[in-house]
């Protein structure tokens, strides 16, 4: 995987159990921090024009391109692990890389258990979410699964309490959330699929002041997620 821009950069560095396999930097780079921070993990310098890491990083890469060891998923036992007080997320089917690694961010900085989400239909680790996550990725427990349905099932067997987020539901002010909670997020068009919105135990909502209906999903994470941990 391809980590690049200068913050990302800097906190993938700062990552000890992680395999950096090489760095690229533009001919006229000179962060010292950056570069001593290569050098002492040994990590093979290559300096290129800027039209070469151009064609090379999707995003802006402000001179600076790491080739890090792809991203390990979890399995949903690493992330419940037993615990008798847990907080998970599940997003049903997000699609946007910027939205998946901004809801990781928020996960990693409230202390979220995991986030399990669908193999199918679904945004997966990219260097968008790396980059949009801002180094957090590293530090969050991410599980794919084959079928929402048979994990949320397996979750209320566990001792789960559902919560999704949907807009005709209960003010998320006024509920008291369990122990263990899973709150679902639904796609950024549709929201919960059908089938995943029947096996909630509660509906939850955001309510709204303004003339808009919604908030973008990582937003809407960000709300809710502070909330439960709140609570």
């Amino acid at each position: 995987m391809l980590v690049s821009g200068r913050n990302n950069v800097k906190e993938i560095l700062n990552i000890d159990h992680l395999k950096i396999t090489k760095a690229i930097l533009q001919d006229n780079f000179n962060e010292d921090k950056i570069i001593n921070l290569i050098n002492k993990k040994h990590i093979p310098i290559k300096y290129e024009c800027k039209i070469k890491l151009d064609s090379i990083a999707k995003n802006n890469h402000q001179g600076v391109i790491l080739f890090v060891e792809d991203y390990l998923y979890s399995s949903v036992d690493d992330i419940i692990n037993n615990k008798n007080k847990c907080t998970i997320l599940i997003l049903d089917h997000i699609e946007d890389p910027h939205n998946l690694g901004a809801i990781i961010r928020t996960a990693e900085a409230s202390g979220i258990d995991g986030i399990i989400l669908p193999i199918n239909r679904s945004v997966s680790v990219n260097e968008t979410v790396m980059k949009t996550s801002v180094g957090t990725l590293y530090n969050v427990k991410i599980a794919q699964v084959n079928n929402l349905t048979n994990t949320i099932n397996r979750l209320k067997k566990e001792g789960f309490w559902i919560y999704g987020a949907d807009m005709n539901g209960k003010n998320y002010h006024e509920v008291n959330y369990a122990n263990k909670t899973a709150l679902i997020i639904g796609n950024e068009g549709r929201g919960l699929s059908r089938i995943v919105k029947e096996q909630t135990d509660e509906i939850v909502s955001i309510p709204m002041y303004g003339k808009v209906n919604s908030l973008n999903a990582s937003v809407a994470t960000g709300v809710l997620v502070y909330e439960v941990i709140k609570r």
